[in-house]
């Protein structure tokens, strides 16, 4: 924005001339705050300038529980009609993919930026039941419980034809025996098992290993679930079309956005996370901002819900929806005792 511009919205307010501005704002390019992206162009903040304005913010309020170098921002509640268009936006979501999905469409929407969800790994999640229901010949569904309560479903493609019989025995065996134990432990103790006892429960044991071999118990963890959605917000007319080619290809590129939310989002924190410019994960993500959290459920990680967008991005309401939403899994995935 041109000094200019910037005197005549301060001028009737606070009675500040075009030359004091300019010389506040020749001050703010030496010290790295503002750049003049081309010669006819005005100044814009740059990533340094965004980062001062969360520190600031930050110092307003140091138990809102938001991490952004080093120190928590300001709470600034979410209007009413943000609370509701977003509580209606989860309308008949009962399972864990579907409020990650569903996740990922909201933030997009009221952040005009990129939503991204990404589903924990099978680490940490406790069995607290597993069933086994016969679809067709060779296909079976398998729907796992956790202690946390989410409930995960997938079809598996077995090789040999199982019997119902054999189908509630194997699920009453993993119950009887594993309620309680971490997941990925449970594979291995089933393979250890087999060894052992392979003579006295050969039919057993060899229906149970072939469940878990095809991914009964894989939890989150054989292949990232990650939700995206939001990407054309981010394409606009004034960006330089290569830089914005090179932005759209990283963000595209979804193993590279589970290992973005996995190094500046940690699932065992209670905070928001806030990272302005993104140039350490790529050149061509420099003037974007994350702001994520860890969703939980029953203490257990869920996963982790975020937007990126570009670093004019109202940080605020953001921050508090951002917020909202990741503890908003703890009340609509609520499973009632059975």
């Amino acid at each position: 924005m041109a000094s200019q511009a910037v005197a005549q919205v301060f001028a009737d307010r606070d009675g500040l001339s075009s030359a004091t501005v300019r010389n506040v704002m020749a001050a703010l390019g030496d010290a790295g705050l503002l750049d003049q992206p081309h010669t006819s162009a005005g100044r814009v903040p740059t990533a340094a300038a965004f980062r001062s304005y969360v520190e600031q913010i930050t110092r307003l309020n140091s138990s809102s529980g938001v991490v952004a170098a080093g120190r928590p921002p300001a709470t600034v509640d979410l209007s009413e009609e943000r609370r509701d268009q977003i509580e209606e936006s989860y309308s008949g979501v009962a399972s864990t993919n579907e409020y990650l999905e569903r996740t990922s469409h909201v933030l997009a929407l009221i952040s005009s930026g990129l939503g991204v969800a990404l589903a924990s790994s099978a680490a940490g999640q406790v069995l607290e039941h597993i069933h086994f229901s016969r679809l067709s010949t060779g296909r079976v569904l398998a729907v796992l419980v956790t202690q946390a309560g989410a409930v995960q479903d997938r079809v598996l493609s077995v090789d040999h034809q199982m019997t119902v019989l054999e189908l509630e025995t194997a699920a009453r065996y993993l119950n009887e025996n594993f309620r309680g134990w971490p997941i990925e432990r449970i594979r291995a103790e089933v393979s250890r098992r087999i060894e052992v006892e392979r003579e006295a429960y050969r039919q057993l044991l060899t229906a149970v290993d072939e469940l878990c071999r095809k991914g009964a118990l894989t939890g989150n963890d054989a292949e990232p679930t990650i939700f995206v959605e939001g990407i054309a917000n981010l394409i606009s007319a004034g960006q330089d079309r290569e830089r914005l080619r090179q932005m759209l290809l990283a963000l595209e590129a979804k193993q590279r956005l589970v290992e973005l939310l996995n190094a500046y989002v940690d699932g065992r924190q209670q905070e928001v996370r806030v990272v302005v410019g993104l140039d350490e994960a790529s050149p061509a993500m420099q003037d974007l901002v994350l702001i994520g959290a860890p969703a939980k459920l029953g203490g257990a990680s869920l996963g982790t819900v975020a937007v990126i967008a570009p670093t004019r991005i109202q940080y605020q309401e953001m921050i508090q929806a951002v917020r909202y939403i990741a503890k908003l899994s703890e009340r609509i995935l609520d499973v009632p005792d059975a």
